[in-house]
């Protein structure tokens, strides 16, 4: 296992572990939210990461670490709702929605794997306020497609996107340390 994979499954567990904390709390009630409303809450998060970044203050004193998480859940979620069409059930039981966020992780970091072997792992290079913004970005193409329907002439998917702003979201909290 490279090393950038074996980081990245840490990472992915770290957020596993939260997620499911946070299903045992609340349940899915996750699976009332649209789409739409699912890129709203990434838009919130990175904002706010943004805004720490750029003013250097953060009086809510909710970390960093701690919003590209919700990042990373949040884009599974939004996975979940986009791609599992033929669910129903608004109540989804602690293991199969396990199980529904291990199958997208794998999908994201066999992704990260074919990206990273063709572009050098150059976000080794990059800040964390360029993932940032490299999320922001594509946080604001998801919103035009929804609103254009889904709608896209020459462009990825929503789905795309979402995959590219959750491997962002790792690559921000491995130069972030997270243990």
């Amino acid at each position: 296992m490279s090393n950038t994979l074996l980081q990245a499954t840490n990472i992915s567990n770290k957020c596993r572990q939260v997620f499911i904390a946070k299903t045992k709390d609340y349940g899915t009630s996750w699976r009332i939210l649209r789409s739409s409303s699912l890129t709203d809450q990434l838009f919130i998060k990175a904002q706010r990461i943004r805004t720490i970044q750029v003013t250097g203050e953060n009086k809510v004193g909710e970390s960093i670490e701690g919003e590209f998480v919700a990042i990373v859940n949040y884009c599974i979620m939004a996975l979940i709702q986009f791609k599992e069409t033929e669910l129903q059930e608004m109540d989804l039981p602690l293991d199969q929605a396990a199980a529904l966020y291990d199958k997208y992780v794998a999908e994201t970091l066999a992704l990260m794997e074919k990206k990273n072997h063709d572009y050098g792992e150059a976000w080794k290079d990059m800040r964390v306020s360029s993932l940032t913004d490299l999320i922001l970005t594509k946080i604001l193409r998801v919103k035009q497609m929804e609103d254009n329907e889904g709608a896209a002439l020459v462009s990825e998917g929503i789905d795309a996107n979402y995959f590219d702003m959750l491997n962002y979201a790792i690559f921000a909290l491995i130069h972030l340390d997270v243990k």
